[in-house]
């Protein structure tokens, strides 16, 4: 019988990266969602298109594809009972919705004696997203099922790096079921997490010093990412390509990206050589104009990305933990909290607690670093170039 791969999520992710992967080695996939028009079309057309952009261009017409539900609860069971694999890429809130119908699925699997391994994949950024949703899954299955969980089914991080911008009106019209995505399709997964042998998926990457790469992506692409939306906002840029082509901006985000590169390296023990390539491809992948990612998208909810842990603080952090001064992340850290767009609602809200309570509650409340810290003084610093128009 052909494999069979259901997929939660058929958003950019699920339907613009992961169903591709499982296509291309052989799988037929369903997708679980709970967009109406989005199901009934992929039951319609059993196809869709991915529009593919960069330093060449083509179309490539996803096939050998179905659509159940997300509310049929039973049905979307069912399809797991009999599936090799799962894979999520709903959003992190969305776990907890999906982890009963895992459950059910899983439940089904073992009332029919199915020994088979079912490995889930999780494409969700979450830090330790595999032990939060075995979590949810135990809870929503009665204790005597806890033992079938823990032999046969695996539970999977991945680190997702394809970009794949927000669609236009234009282009949802024209076809709804239509993504564009760059071309980079690989995908790091934890080896330690599977349960039998790591199936043969174009792009799959298993890995296992996984931590690395979470804290590579995290730490180079993310906060790449990061500086080159923050600053290219302050410059009046509309999009991430023109903000990377950008001298003045290109110049913080190289900065920045050796500051964490030189504490990856030590960290992980990724060789310079090695390291170097990652952030050139990276820095040319940002510029692909044809993707059209915008600054507002990758900017967006700067509170999150203020967090203790996320691209900007635990950037600093993993700078000093090895001696390394972050003056760049800083910079654009600094930028972050100067990220005022008035249709982000987190923007919103950041600008009015510095409005109110001054940066040091931002410090404190958000970032949870002593506004005394070495970080704190360091991105006071440079908020005070940016305010005083010392830079670019």
């Amino acid at each position: 019988m052909q494999p069979k791969a259901v997929q939660f999520g058929a958003g950019n992710i699920g339907r613009g990266f992961t169903a591709q992967l499982f296509t291309e080695s052989g799988y037929e996939v369903v997708f679980v969602d709970v967009i109406d028009e989005i199901v009934r079309l992929i039951n319609e057309r059993r196809s869709y298109p991915i529009q593919i952009v960069g330093d060449k261009s083509y179309t490539v017409v996803i096939q050998n594809i179905r659509a159940v539900h997300g509310n049929d609860r039973e049905a979307v069971a069912s399809e797991i009972r009999d599936a090799s694999l799962v894979c999520t890429a709903v959003g992190v809130n969305v776990l907890p919705q999906i982890a009963p119908t895992i459950a059910l699925g899983i439940r089904f699997r073992a009332d029919s004696g199915v020994k088979e391994p079912l490995n889930i994949i999780i494409c969700e950024n979450l830090l330790h997203a595999s032990d939060v949703l075995r979590g949810y899954v135990l809870d929503a299955l009665p204790p005597e099922y806890s033992e079938y969980v823990w032999r046969n089914v695996g539970f999977v991080e991945s680190v997702v790096s394809r970009m794949v911008p927000v669609m236009t009106e234009e282009q949802r019209k024209l076809d709804p079921l239509l993504i564009v995505v760059e071309e980079y399709k690989k995908l790091p997964v934890d080896r330690k997490g599977f349960i039998g042998p790591v199936p043969d998926i174009v792009g799959f990457q298993p890995y296992d010093n996984f931590e690395a790469y979470v804290e590579r992506k995290l730490f180079t692409h993310n906060l790449g990412h990061a500086v080159c939306a923050y600053l290219g906002y302050l410059r009046g840029h509309q999009y991430i390509y023109q903000a990377v082509n950008d001298p003045a901006v290109r110049n913080v985000a190289e900065a920045a990206l050796a500051e964490t590169g030189e504490a990856l390296i030590k960290r992980h023990g990724f060789t310079p050589e090695e390291h170097r390539g990652h952030i050139d491809d990276l820095l040319h992948r940002f510029a692909n104009v044809a993707l059209g990612d915008q600054v507002a998208r990758v900017a967006r909810d700067p509170i999150r990305k203020l967090g203790p842990d996320d691209r900007l603080i635990g950037g600093a952090k993993l700078a000093l933990d090895y001696g390394i001064v972050p003056t760049n992340v800083c910079l654009a850290t600094a930028a972050a909290l100067k990220y005022d767009a008035a249709d982000d609602p987190a923007a919103v809200e950041l600008q009015r607690i510095i409005r109110e309570q001054g940066i040091d509650s931002v410090f404190e409340s958000i970032c949870k670093i002593s506004p005394d810290s070495q970080i704190a003084g360091l991105i006071r610093e440079q908020y005070a170039i940016l305010d005083s128009g010392r830079w670019p």
